[in-house]
Parts: C-alpha cells; structure tokens; sequence
C-alpha cells in the first residue's frame, strides 16, 4: 500500500467509511429484530483506523455508531485485520473504546490476504443450519489482487452474510487494456473473462467499457450464489479528473437488505443520477459545494411510466407497491415516494387512507394508504 495513503482523508474515503459505517447499524438492526447471539462485521483490509490528519477511517466510525447504541454493544462483534496496521488500530481503537466497550472483545489480526488458510476457511465455511454468526464483510483491497469471487460467492451462501466490495476499476480496465495478469483476471471473472475482453474491444467509450466489466461483475457472482442475489453499486469519481475511478458493490440475498443499501446510496449521492439503464448512485468530489443547475428528475419520469406498466387499474397498498416493484430495480425508497406524490398530483393514480388520520402529504408507503391506479 502507499505509504502516504492515510495522511489525509480525501472526500471520496470519507464517503465510502460513512456508507458502510452507516449502513451496518441499520443490518445489524434488523439480523437482531430476530433472537440472535451475535452479528458480525468483518473488515479484511483495516487500515490504522484513523488517517494522520485526524480523521476516522471505517473500523472507528462503526464502532462509534455501534457503540452509542446499547443493544449493539451487547450484541455486535467487531473483527479488524490488516497486516501492516493491526497494532496501529488497535491503539487507536482502544483509545476510544477502553476495555469492556463491546460485550464481545473486538479481535486485530495481522495476517495476509489471499495466503492464509484460516481466513480462506472461514469465508467458505458452510454453516448446515443457521448461521449462528451473520456477518457483513467489508472487502477494500488496495488494487484487485485479493478478489476472488468464488471464494466471496461461498460466504455469501450463508444465511445473512453481505459483502461491500470496494474496486478499483480504472486498474481492472487498464489491466484488461493490456491484457496482462490473466489469474487476477479469471479469479474474478472465473466464466466470462473472454468473453468480457471480446466485448471491451468493440465498446467505445470509457464509461461503457466499465459498466460492462461491472455489470460482468455482478453476475458473476450472482450465477455463483445459489438462489437470489441483490447488487447495488456506487461510483466514485476521479477526484482530479472527469473519470471513474472505483465503484463500491453491495450484495445480499435479502430485499431488506437491498432496499436499506440503496436509501443510503442516495443519500450520499450528490449529482442526482439518473438510475435507467447504465446509471448508478454517483459522488463526485468536485461537486461538493456547488450548485448544480436542476433540468427535472429523470428517475420521477422513468419510474412513474414503468409504474403505470405494472400497475395500471389497480388497487393496491403503497407498501404493497413499493414491496413487489424495488426489487426489480435500482431505485430506492425516496424515490418510489416521490414519485408516487408526483403521480397523485398529475392524476395518475390516486390515495386514501385507512387509518382515520389527517394527512398532510399525498403518499406515505405504508399500508393504510390505498393507491388505486388510472
């Protein structure tokens, strides 16, 4: 790794912790809705917790959230490896969270990536009941060297076990420019490696060659899961450049899972993307503290006529609709709740309510608001 990687924290990093930190609180939530021993957050490639300028990394926003919470802190259990920062993250960890902090004592490993046994054992081990331990495994290597799919499919076979998957795609794509580091490559893509290489050559643009690789990506893993699997990514701009420069892919078996990640994608998405076809949730770091002129949602007008399709002279519950329809795509709850008051207020569909409330909007998703659609 660059040594000067954890001097300063840049605004894409911040992002990225803030997404994960965030999101695994809200997982572990609902894991625990259920009688349930422990939950599990795996983080592969650590760091030192803290960037030099201060600022936490990861490991301690997580725990932060997760330490404000009392149920959490009897319930969750946090392991961190990283072989060059293990002892520098426990330091800083402890310093925050003295002894004791968490029911169960956070673990720090130190061990290599891709040449242990045990942690290849652990992330294959298939539990034959329940698992007892569901986990979220954050998987940020520097580069893509560590990248199995397969190996990261076999984790996922467990009940409740989700992976962040951080890449880095403009090294992936440049890798494939020059058609080198064939066992890098076919560790992630283990059945479509030529036919991705074939069908970059004929794709012109840039960003079409990285949705391609992506999309490659996703449905690797999806053929190795057995059964559903849910991706949703987030794409991070070049700091200093027009291009993409990494992604960041949730995968989970469950549409409770899906739904969260994808609220939280939009919240820190910060150009408004447009999720049809090709599009993902975006941060653009030169976009902080501008403003950016507003032509309408895209996403409003698209989703309200794919709404329209399946729905057409219908009546059904908001949360019926929003239950049986996200799904099937990118979007997430905001936005199916935007829309479904634009469409009232155009005359496309309309809404009561079953619970004998004054309501001061149109549309909440919920099942005492009827939609009957035109």
């Amino acid at each position: 790794m660059d040594n000067d990687f954890f001097k300063e924290q840049t605004s894409s990093s911040l992002i990225k912790a803030k997404i994960v930190a965030e999101y695994f609180p809200k997982y572990a939530k609902i894991i625990l809705s259920q009688p349930q021993k422990e939950v599990r957050y795996l983080d592969l490639f650590a760091g030192p917790g803290k960037y030099e300028d201060g600022n936490y990394s990861t490991p301690l926003l997580l725990a932060k959230a997760c330490a404000s919470d009392p149920l959490l802190k009897q319930k969750v259990h946090l392991m961190f490896n990283d072989k060059e920062f293990a002892d520098e993250l426990e330091r800083n960890f402890t310093e925050l969270f003295p002894k004791d902090s968490f029911f169960y004592a956070p673990k720090f490993g130190n061990k290599t990536v891709g040449e242990d046994r045990k942690i290849e054992e652990y992330l294959i081990k298939l539990h034959k009941k329940k698992n007892p331990f569901p986990t979220v495994l954050f998987f940020d290597p520097f580069g893509y060297k560590t990248i199995d799919t397969l190996m990261l499919s076999k984790f996922l076979a467990n009940w409740g076990n989700e992976i962040f998957l951080f890449v880095n795609i403009k090294r992936i794509n440049q890798a494939m420019e020059v058609g080198k580091f064939d066992e890098m490559m076919n560790s992630l893509f283990p059945t479509s490696i030529e036919s991705v290489r074939k069908d970059r050559k004929y794709t012109a643009q840039v960003n079409e060659r990285l949705v391609l690789i992506m999309d490659n990506l996703a449905n690797e893993f999806k053929k190795a899961v057995n059964g559903t699997l849910f991706s949703s990514a987030f794409k991070f701009k070049e700091e200093d450049s027009v291009g993409t420069s990494h992604f960041i892919v949730h995968f989970t078996k469950h549409s409770k899972g899906y739904e969260l990640v994808k609220q939280i994608f939009h919240d820190y998405d910060n150009i408004g993307a447009s999720l049809d076809k090709d599009g993902n949730y975006t941060f653009d770091a030169k976009q902080m503290g501008t403003n950016q002129l507003d032509f309408g949602d895209q996403n409003i007008e698209i989703l309200s006529k794919l709404l329209m399709e399946s729905y057409g002279n219908q009546k059904l519950t908001a949360k019926e609709v929003f239950d049986q329809h996200h799904p099937t795509t990118k979007w997430c709850g905001s936005h199916y709740l935007k829309t479904l008051r634009y469409m009232e207020s155009v005359g496309k569909l309309t809404s009561t309510f079953t619970d004998n409330s004054s309501h001061k909007v149109s549309v909440l998703i919920n099942e005492n608001c009827i939609l009957e659609f035109s």
